[in-house]
């Protein structure tokens, strides 16, 4: 985020900006641009990136933010479960009606029919999970088959929707709930390279229910980690979980790549919204993700469909926006950082209404911040401020979605910031604590008007725990800067 100009808070965009890491953003260079123009969250595809790669980008953006002062956060994006085809030694054309196998070892089951094709799979219980009428998705739905018989280590299928067959396609399988393991033995070495290294996010891939972040959690309190996680919903059993998975994860993503293969396309817009809301009725941040602006991949501006599609996510109230092969592979990625910042700060600009509260989030503590954003949404031009160690205090205010006041959320732990900057509205501001929680305030005061954030005369809401009589008590303040 750029420092804000007036009391305003005018220029203050609220929206977080996520962006994937590759050659087209890996250098010192780009980073260094990615991080002043005011990206929040570099992730890390571990789809396609190994682990000495890892090692050396986490290093080097961990460098690059000390360098410009200002830290971003890491994300680590594990793969997870997936179902592929085998190698072929040829593309394989297959045509509409055409019958095709797919098998669970190299050769063939021995029918003897040589004229029905067959391309292997890597998931050897393909046959136990799917049915006869099921549909199986090829290549990112590119290629459709159904599902006709199935037979000890193959199952037959006729082809629907044509296409060329390459090695190692993605097998998507709409509607059928898969036996495979939510965390593999990929992600666990992928992920404890990331907690070596100090990654500040991990997100799970084709979470299906809440027990598969419990296993992530599970291991990263092994480690020692305190990695938060993020949940990503990419298919139909996610769907039906949705509630169980928003209440069991630290955030959501609405991976709109998967999901819009395995659901229907006209149920997609829909989802979101349902995403979008479970998580602020919970509290939870959520990221919206996938095609973007993909057309910026190759093109130096964005379709139409697209800027309106930035602009709902963040009509929306979404925490973060998320740029993936634009900016690893694209050939614009500075545009596209510049395409979010515009949009969103445009839709901030006029999206002024208040919004209800998160409905379970429940106790005394969460009472005191919702009346402190009421306070603020009430004061034109006044801010939030708030100290937190863990991330506990600023994220209770980001979910009650401040109208117009941006969060100032001073911590102690250079950790905690680098949680925050997922959060929508909250600004991290890195100080020492004192003793005396007075002290503490009037120093976070002069930090902020001296960076430039705040002026005299403004006003600023603070929620915080004071010292009386020997005992500390929350509290909310107005504190004129002055």
């Amino acid at each position: 985020m750029s420092s804000p100009t007036n009391s305003s808070f005018a220029s203050f965009r609220r929206t977080k900006i996520i962006f994937t890491l590759g050659p087209a953003t890996e250098s010192e260079e780009m980073l260094e641009k990615f991080i002043r123009g005011g990206a929040d969250v570099a992730r890390l595809n571990m789809a396609h990136a190994n682990h000495e790669w890892c090692r050396t980008v986490i290093r080097r953006i961990r460098a690059v933010s000390a360098k410009v002062g200002r830290e971003i956060a890491i994300m680590m994006d594990i793969k997870g479960p997936e179902i592929r085809t085998g190698d072929v030694s040829n593309p394989i054309t297959l045509v509409a009606g055409q019958i095709f196998d797919f098998t669970v070892r190299p050769e063939n089951d021995g029918d003897g029919s040589e004229e029905i094709r067959s391309v292997n799979v890597n998931y050897r219980d393909l046959v136990n999970d799917i049915k006869v009428g099921d549909t199986v998705l090829v290549d990112n739905g590119l290629i459709r088959l159904e599902v006709l018989e199935k037979k000890n280590t193959r199952v037959r299928c006729r082809v629907l929707t044509p296409g060329e067959l390459k090695s190692r396609r993605h097998i998507n399988l709409p509607g059928v709930k898969v036996n495979l393991p939510a965390f593999t033995e990929k992600d666990k070495a992928d992920t404890l390279v990331g907690v070596q290294e100090g990654i500040d996010f991990v997100a799970l891939s084709f979470v299906r229910e809440g027990a598969d972040i419990e296993t992530l959690r599970e291991f990263l309190r092994s480690q020692k980690s305190n990695a938060r996680i993020i949940a990503k919903i990419e298919d139909q059993s996610a769907i039906a979980n949705l509630e169980d998975i928003v209440r069991t994860t630290d955030a959501l993503m609405v991976a709109r790549g998967d999901l819009g293969i395995e659901c229907p396309y006209e149920e997609l817009p829909s989802i979101q919204r349902r995403a979008v809301l479970t998580c602020l009725a919970y509290g939870k941040a959520v990221i919206i993700a996938t095609h973007m602006l993909e057309s910026m991949i190759t093109q130096p501006m964005p379709t139409r469909a697209e800027i309106t599609d930035v602009a709902n996510a963040v009509h929306e109230l979404a925490d973060c926006v998320m740029l993936s092969g634009e900016t690893t592979v694209g050939r614009y990625p500075l545009e596209c950082l510049d395409v979010f910042e515009k949009v969103s700060r445009r839709i901030e600009s006029e999206d002024l209404v208040s919004r209800p509260a998160p409905a379970h989030l429940k106790g005394d503590k969460y009472k005191l911040l919702l009346s402190a954003v009421h306070l603020a949404d009430e004061m034109p031009g006044a801010a939030l401020m708030t100290f937190t160690r863990q991330g506990f205090m600023a994220a209770g205010l980001a979910a009650m979605r401040p109208i117009s006041a941006p969060i100032f959320a001073v911590t102690n732990s250079l950790e905690t910031l680098r949680q925050l900057r997922l959060l929508r509205g909250v600004e991290p501001i890195l100080m020492p604590f004192d003793s005396d929680p007075n002290t503490s305030i009037e120093l976070a005061i002069t930090k902020l008007v001296r960076a430039g954030w705040v002026k005299l005369g403004d006003r600023l809401i603070v929620a915080t725990d004071i010292l009386t009589y020997d005992r500390l008590v929350d509290s909310i303040q107005i504190r004129p800067v002055h």
